[in-house]
C-alpha cells in the first residue's frame, strides 16, 4: 500500500506555493517522496518557503516567474532541461481573488483574475505535458479549482469564471491527454483557512454563515487537502482521469 502512494523518483511543480494552500501541497507531495519545484512572485517568500522545506528534510528548488506569460513559463521549463530537471506532477495552484459587483468591474481586473487563475493552467498544463508526452512517461496535472466551480456567489464573477473554466480545461485535458498515460484531475477546496482568506475569518457575520452552511461547522485547514493531492499525484489514481474531487466539508452536498 505505501508503494501506491509514494512519490519517491518523482518530480512536482506547485505554481504559487511560497505560503497558503500552495507550500502545503508542496509539504505533502515531499513528505511522499517527490522532489518539489516552488513557484513565486516574491524573493523573501520564496526564501522562508525553501528553509521552511529543506529543514522538514525535503529536495527543494525555486523559480521566480509569473505563470501567465507564455515566455516566462517557456524558459523556467527550457532551465529545467538544461538542468535535466523532469516534472512528473503539475499542480495549478497560482490564484489571485478581486472582489468587485459586476456592474462597477474593470475588463483590465476581469483579464487578470482570469490569466493568473485560467490561463496560467493551460500554458503550464500544456508546457509539462509536451514534455510527458515526448518522454513517453505519462505524467499527472492537477488542476485547483473551488466550490464556485460549482456554484457562484456575488462579487466575484471573474474568479467564478475562471474556477468554473478549470473545471472544463481539466476534462478537455483528460480528453485529449489520457492516451499518452496522462491523468488530469482537479481539486475543489472549500473555505479553508488560509491568508487568503484572512478577511473573510476576521469578518464575524460571513465567519458564522461559513460556519452555518458548512455540515461539518468549520472551516478547512490547508493540511486537510494534502491527502487528496497526494492521491492524484500517485499510482493509485492512475485510472482517474477528468474528475474533480470537492474537499469542502459537505457544503455542497447541501445546497
Amino acid at each position: 500500500m505505501s508503494s501506491l502512494f509514494s512519490l519517491s523518483g518523482k518530480t512536482a511543480l506547485i505554481t504559487g506555493s511560497t505560503r497558503g494552500l500552495g507550500l502545503a501541497y508542496a509539504q505533502g507531495l515531499a513528505a511522499a517522496g517527490a522532489t518539489v519545484i516552488l513557484n513565486g512572485t516574491q524573493e523573501s517568500h520564496m526564501q522562508t518557503a525553501l528553509a521552511t522545506l529543506k529543514e522538514q528534510g525535503a529536495n527543494a528548488h525555486g523559480f521566480l516567474f509569473n505563470v501567465a506569460d507564455e515566455d516566462a513559463v517557456e524558459a523556467v521549463f527550457k532551465e529545467l532541461d538544461d538542468r535535466d530537471i523532469h516534472v512528473d506532477i503539475v499542480i495549478n495552484n497560482a490564484g489571485i481573488q478581486f472582489r468587485q459587483p459586476m456592474l462597477e468591474l474593470a475588463l483590465s481586473d476581469w483579464q487578470r483574475v482570469l490569466d493568473v487563475n485560467l490561463t496560467s493552467a493551460f500554458l503550464i498544463g500544456r508546457t509539462a505535458a509536451r514534455r510527458m508526452v515526448s518522454r513517453t512517461t505519462g505524467g499527472k496535472i492537477i488542476n485547483i479549482g473551488s466550490l464556485t466551480s460549482e456554484a457562484a456567489r456575488a462579487t466575484v464573477a471573474p474568479y467564478t469564471a475562471a474556477k468554473g473554466g478549470i473545471k472544463l480545461l481539466t476534462k478537455s485535458m483528460a480528453a485529449e491527454w489520457a492516451q499518452y498515460n496522462i491523468q488530469s484531475n482537479a481539486i475543489g477546496p472549500g473555505y479553508i483557512l488560509t491568508d487568503m482568506n484572512q478577511a473573510l475569518v476576521d469578518n464575524v457575520e460571513f465567519d458564522q454563515w461559513v460556519r452555518n452552511s458548512n455540515p461539518s461547522g468549520r472551516w478547512g485547514k490547508p493540511d486537510e487537502l494534502i491527502g487528496t493531492a497526494v492521491y492524484l499525484a500517485s499510482d493509485a489514481s492512475n485510472y482517474v482521469n477528468g474528475q474533480i474531487i470537492y474537499v469542502d466539508g459537505g457544503w455542497l452536498a447541501t445546497l
